[in-house]
């Protein structure tokens, strides 16, 4: 089954190719491979990016969208990626970067290519254990930019994945959540002896 890629707004697509055709903007960019790229580049899988805030008692997770990201293909590859964030004024770039989560997000969704249902890709950051998982919602036809993880939903962690957490390999929300839940909760204090 196709992997459904939300259509991202389309001011933030226009910020991501503004700051590509700023040469001022690609030469500051802390990414020698886009800078060093032969041949034009080209946002292509926007995908939004929603942030785990906090996990509550219950279970539940409460999460925001915190922008969307595209990949920057030059040929045959991914060499950097570009960030956009929602302002006061409208949609705004952000940044581009590289670093491993480029190639681990082009692995997983070619992953999730292959899978026999069909789910809607998004991206999601759990910030206290510095991790990042595709996410693919069971609600193709949901606005990407809204909504929580369902139990039913898939979280592939991207590498590097956190220590004892495997990456790419599938994961049901309701079977992760409970681990992420266990690893953010700080544990009881200590008290000194007396």
């Amino acid at each position: 089954m196709p992997l459904h890629v939300p259509p991202a707004p389309a001011p933030a697509l226009r910020t991501v190719l503004t700051a590509l055709g700023s040469p001022t903007a690609v030469r500051e960019a802390r990414t020698p491979s886009l800078r060093l790229a032969q041949g034009p580049a080209t946002p292509e899988l926007p995908l939004p990016v929603h942030v785990l805030d906090r996990i509550t008692p219950e279970g539940a997770s409460t999460t925001r969208l915190a922008g969307w990201r595209f990949l920057i293909r030059c040929g045959e590859r991914a060499v950097a990626a570009a960030d956009t964030m929602l302002t006061p004024d409208g949609w705004a770039f952000s940044r581009f970067f590289e670093g491993p989560y480029i190639a681990a997000t082009e692995h997983a969704v070619r992953q999730a290519e292959t899978m026999q249902q069909p789910y809607q890709a998004r991206l999601l950051s759990v910030p206290e254990l510095y991790m990042l998982t595709l996410w693919l919602h069971g609600d193709c036809t949901a606005d990407g930019a809204t909504g929580h993880p369902a139990a039913t939903d898939l979280l592939v962690p991207l590498a590097p994945a956190p220590p004892g957490i495997a990456a790419h390999r599938p994961h049901r929300v309701a079977e992760l959540l409970p681990v992420l839940t266990h690893r953010v909760t700080p544990g009881p204090l200590l008290s000194s002896p007396a």
